[in-house]
Parts: structure tokens; C-alpha cells; sequence
């Protein structure tokens, strides 16, 4: 997007710039590349001045339903932003005031193809919930089971992509002309994040979500999730099973049962990640709901994190290491798992690893917050150079988010302890008797399967060579400069055998009876000192190579 296309969107990039000037932004706003005059006549400059990144999510809950999701999915990259700025992002929450449902009936009967009634005996008109993106309604199905109807906002993905069009400009501009701001690639960032918002703009990919965590669910009778009633979903409009419960911060629950909870919150994230490979990336207390079965429910899995299993193992042996206070051990498991952009300095990353434990996975004074520790860690392998995978950080933000959830039933509450069922049963999927036999027989399957293929390819080459087609190419690298000073010199041994030449043969005419008069002698001469003159600086030019 160029300058000049801003001029497509100028009502909305107005309204942007806007916000960011009495965000106090105003600076920035001075090194993008905008009309002159374009917002400095129109905007006062505030006085007032708060922390930056407290102004960061005013603005963004200002500006509305793209840049809301963006930033939420922006708390997600621990790995590209200070830690500090995701804590205030996370605060982030996108309760709008409601549109009236004579605006979202048409989303909601053109995506069943049918009037209301012909599905819900009943309908409360009065959303439940209204957020940036969709309103939520209660409902009953004909059969009699209660349903939540989740409705997107009308003519929302054209407003947000608007939105997303414009955050790529102006990340673009800041990423080009801010020096300070470059480290992090901004435009990489919101490539991904615009992805992100796109996809949760698809229902779809949500009810799919939660159908496959109850598949893969090994304690329903703990944790669960809404049941999705598909016939009826679509990707504007998610029905699902009504949950009645409480939110984890409400009092009323038994310490006992406060505990109970904690645990198996925890117990069940840490299996989705490290076993499962599949999990809930945003459980915030807002996310999670105690029902009066004393069952801990999952609601929104518009955004889920995938890990396959050399990364599960992975981030098992990275836990492990952090518990154990090993920063080297963290550092050479960062480098395997991500992609180094150069040469990273490990050395120095020992260093910020061993303070950012200290600080938040420090038994010894009672500080263990491994979620905050995560945020910091994955901070430092991207400030160094190290890109972990997008789900990493998605897993970092869902660690972080439950830890705080189960030290809301539980001040106590230990996540370590939780984690070592989980741990356990991984382990024994990696050593047990089950693994060793697993991996025996795909190397087994690998290796029959390179022996029944080895007869027909040397047939296939003794072949080859009865015809004599057989050729064998051989490529040199690194001979480049060799070969280069080879030619040099051969040139140079020639230029000098002419050259000498050249004066033997001159003074073989000189010393004829007529030589001294014959100009070809001279000739001669002139040549031999030119081609040496030649030879010389050509030398002295390369150093003497």
C-alpha cells in the first residue's frame, strides 16, 4: 500500500491517526510517510503522558474489532515483543455495546437458509454476550436442549480487512523509517496476526477446534468443551451446547474444591501441549467457566495452537531446564528447535536466560511464575536472532493464562506440581517399552524397504554400464580461487616469455650490420617494455599474489 492509496481508505485513516496522535503518539505520526499537514492541523498534541504501553491498549480498544483482535493475537508473540508490553495486551477484552437483532437476524437466517423458528422453539432476542467480532444468544432447540447462538457482526470482515490493510501501512512505514522498531519486523508480525484475525472471522474453524479437543479429552469428567451442533453452524453462525456456570473468579467454592479445579485445569492444558500436540491458546478467566457440576468448561477455541511431536519433546526438555536452572541446557534446545538468522551469540543469550529465571522461576524465594518465565525466554531467543515456531509462543500466552486462572482458585496453587503427571506419561511415550518398539520398527520399515529396492538399482547401474551410459560428474567447490590464480599465472609466464622474446629478437637485428637504422628493432623494444610494465603492475596491483 503506498501513500497515495491511503487516499482509498482516508475517512478510516483519519480516524487512526486520530487516536494515535491523543495516544500521545504523536512522534511516531512525525516519521511516516503522510500528506504534509495531513493530521498535525486537525489534532492537538496531548499533555498528559502515561506509560506507552497502557496508551498502546487504549488506542487499540479505541480503534475497535480488527485492531482488538490484533492486538490479542499480538500477546501471542512473546518471541517479537518485550514482555512487558504482552502483559498489557493480554488486558485487552472486546465487550462492545450490542446491535440490535433486527441487524443480526438477516446474518442469522440467511446462514441456517430458514426462517427462525423453524429451528429454535425459542429465541431470546437480548444477547448474552456482545464482543467486537459476534453477539451471543440464548436459544432451544425443538428437542428441547439449550443452545448458544453465536452470530457475527454484519458486514464485519469488509471493515476488518479495511483495518488489516491499513495496520500493514503503517507497519510497513514505521518498520522502514524507525530504526528502534526495525528489530522486531513489524511487517512480518502483522502478516502473520493479519492471518490470525482472518481465520477467527470463520466460525468454522472454531467449532472444529472444540470437536476435536472432546475427541482427544482423557478426563471429560474434569474438563470439557461446549458441544458444537453442526447442522446448524456455519461460518458466520456457531450453535453450540449452553453452559451454565460461574466464572473461576466468583466466590461461593470450597478450598477443596477450589484446588480440585486448579489442578485439573492445569493437568488438562499441559496434556493438551505436551501430549495431545493440540491446545486451547487463550484460557483466560474470562475463557473458562465452573459448572455446577464442579467441571471446568472451555469456551472460545476461535485460537488453537498445534505442536508436532519432536516440538512437544522438545518444550519438555525446555521445561525441564528451566526447572533445573540450566541456561546453557535452554539455550542449546533454543537452538536446535528454531532457525538462527547469523550467527546468534549464545554466550550472551546464557546470560539473559540465567537473569530472566531468577527473577520468575526461582524456588528459592518463592518466585515461580513459569508462564511470565516462558514470555521472557522466547523474548530473548527472538531478540537474538532465534525464531521459534508461531505455536511456541501461542503455548507461552496459554501457560501464562492458566497459571494465573488456577492461582485465582488457588494462591498456591503450584503449576510445576500439576505438570508432572504430564511430564511422566510424556517421558514414557519417548523411553518406554511402547517407544523403543515403535521406533525399532520404523527403522526396521525403513531399512527392509532400502534392501528390497538395492537389487533393482545396481541391476539398474550394471545396466548402465554394459551400454556405456553410465557418467559420473565430479563438482569442485572452493577450487574457485585456485583456479582464478592459476590462470593468472599462467598468463603472466606467457606474457613474460613473449616479452622476453620480443627483446632477444631485437637484439639479435641490432647486432646485424644495418640493425642500429631498423625501426622494427625498436619496435621490438617499445613492445617487450610495454608487455613488462604490463606484467609488473599487475603484480605489484595483487599484492605480489
Amino acid at each position: 500500500m503506498t501513500p497515495f492509496a491511503l487516499v482509498t481508505h482516508a475517512v478510516r485513516a483519519k480516524e487512526i491517526i486520530g487516536v494515535a496522535a491523543r495516544s500521545g503518539f504523536g512522534e511516531l505520526l512525525d516519521q511516516l510517510e503522510l500528506p504534509p499537514g495531513f493530521w498535525q492541523r486537525f489534532i492537538p498534541r496531548p499533555s498528559h503522558r502515561r506509560p506507552s504501553y497502557e496508551r498502546i491498549r487504549e488506542a487499540l480498544e479505541e480503534l475497535g474489532p480488527a485492531f482488538i483482535k490484533a492486538g490479542q493475537l499480538l500477546s501471542m508473540r512473546p518471541d517479537a515483543l518485550p514482555p512487558a508490553l504482552i502483559i498489557e495486551l493480554r488486558k485487552l477484552r472486546s465487550n462492545v455495546a450490542p446491535l440490535p437483532f433486527a441487524d443480526m437476524r438477516p446474518v442469522l437466517e440467511e446462514c441456517l437458509g430458514r426462517p427462525i423458528a423453524e429451528v429454535f422453539s425459542e429465541f431470546d432476542e437480548k444477547p448474552a454476550a456482545s464482543a467486537s467480532l459476534a453477539q451471543v444468544y440464548f436459544a432451544r432447540l425443538h428437542d428441547g436442549r439449550e443452545v448458544a447462538v453465536k452470530i457475527q457482526r454484519p458486514g464485519l470482515r469488509r471493515l476488518v480487512e479495511t483495518d488489516l490493510t491499513l495496520i500493514a501501512f503503517f507497519a510497513g512505514q514505521l518498520h522502514a523509517r524507525v530504526a528502534a522498531l526495525q528489530p522486531y519486523d513489524l511487517p512480518a508480525v502483522v502478516a502473520e496476526v493479519s492471518a490470525g484475525v482472518l481465520r477467527e472471522l470463520d466460525f468454522t474453524h472454531e467449532g472444529r477446534n472444540q470437536r476435536f479437543f472432546t475427541a482427544t479429552n482423557p478426563d471429560p469428567g474434569a474438563v470439557f468443551a461446549p458441544e458444537i451442533f453442526e447442522e446448524f453452524s456455519s461460518e458466520h453462525v456457531l450453535v453450540m451446547q449452553r453452559i451454565v456456570g460461574r466464572p473461576v473468579d466468583s466466590p461461593g467454592l470450597t478450598p477443596e474444591a477450589a484446588q480440585n479445579l486448579a489442578r485439573a485445569g492445569a493437568t488438562s492444558l499441559f496434556h493438551q501441549v505436551l501430549v495431545a500436540g493440540f491446545f486451547h491458546a487463550d484460557p483466560h478467566a474470562g475463557n473458562v467457566l465452573v459448572t455446577p457440576d464442579g467441571r471446568l468448561c472451555f469456551l472460545d477455541w476461535g485460537l488453537a495452537g498445534h505442536l508436532t511431536r519432536r516440538l512437544r519433546h522438545g518444550l519438555a526438555d525446555l521445561f525441564l531446564a528451566a526447572v533445573d536452572q540450566d541456561a546453557e541446557r535452554i539455550v542449546q534446545i533454543a537452538a536446535d528447535l528454531g532457525s538462527p538468522a547469523g550467527r546468534a551469540d549464545l554466550r550472551a543469550m546464557e546470560r539473559d536466560v540465567t537473569l530472566a529465571l531468577r527473577e520468575d522461576f526461582n524456588r528459592a524465594i518463592g518466585q515461580v511464575n513459569i508462564g511470565r518465565a516462558m514470555l521472557k525466554l522466547l523474548f530473548i531467543f527472538g531478540r537474538n536472532g532465534i525464531s521459534i515456531t508461531s505455536d511456541y509462543s501461542l503455548m507461552a500466552k496459554a501457560v501464562l493464562s492458566i497459571e494465573e486462572v488456577s492461582r485465582t482458585l488457588d494462591p498456591g496453587f503450584d503449576l510445576k506440581r500439576a505438570a508432572k503427571p504430564v511430564l511422566v506419561d510424556l517421558q514414557r511415550e519417548r523411553t518406554g517399552p511402547r517407544a523403543v518398539l515403535r521406533d525399532t520398527r520404523a527403522m526396521l520399515r525403513g531399512t527392509l524397504s532400502s534392501l528390497r529396492d538395492l537389487p533393482a538399482e545396481l541391476h539398474r547401474i550394471i545396466r548402465r554400464v554394459e551400454h556405456d551410459e553410465l557418467t559420473i560428474k565430479f563438482r569442485h567447490q572452493g577450487l574457485e580461487d585456485l583456479d582464478d590464480a592459476l590462470k593468472t599465472s599462467a598468463n603472466r609466464i606467457a606474457l613474460g616469455f613473449i616479452s622476453g622474446c620480443l627483446v632477444i629478437g631485437s637484439s639479435l637485428i641490432v647486432a646485424s650490420r644495418d640493425g642500429v637504422n631498423n625501426g622494427l628493432s625498436i619496435l621490438g623494444y617499445v613492445l617487450a617494455a610495454g608487455i613488462a610494465a604490463y606484467v609488473v603492475y599487475g603484480i605489484f596491483r595483487e599484492g605480489g599474489r
